[in-house]
């Protein structure tokens, strides 16, 4: 089951994406394109899946922001108990 993404903005600056993760759900797999910032809305841990296979616990805390480069290719998957949800900013 796919994760809900909501796009909130997009300009010609920046897209903002909501993204809500109920247990078990993924975003599937996809390459950023763009850097990004992640804001966390709640505290959790998400799994993020590589595509060597190798699977990382990747723990969030809520109101604080952590920025990545683009090239990131990977699935995240909620496989804890409860709801997981975040912002990401991508700069374009």
């Amino acid at each position: 089951m796919d994760a809900k993404a909501t796009t909130l903005e997009n300009n010609e600056r920046v897209r903002v994406t909501k993204w809500w993760f109920e247990v078990g759900e993924e975003t599937g797999w996809h390459r950023h394109e763009l850097d990004y910032l992640v804001v966390p809305l709640i505290s959790g841990t998400l799994t993020i899946m590589e595509p060597n296979g190798n699977e990382s616990p990747n723990t969030i805390c809520e109101g604080s922001p952590y920025f990545r480069y683009s090239g990131a290719e990977h699935n995240v998957i909620n496989k804890s108990n409860s709801e997981i949800g975040f912002l990401e900013i991508e700069i374009k």
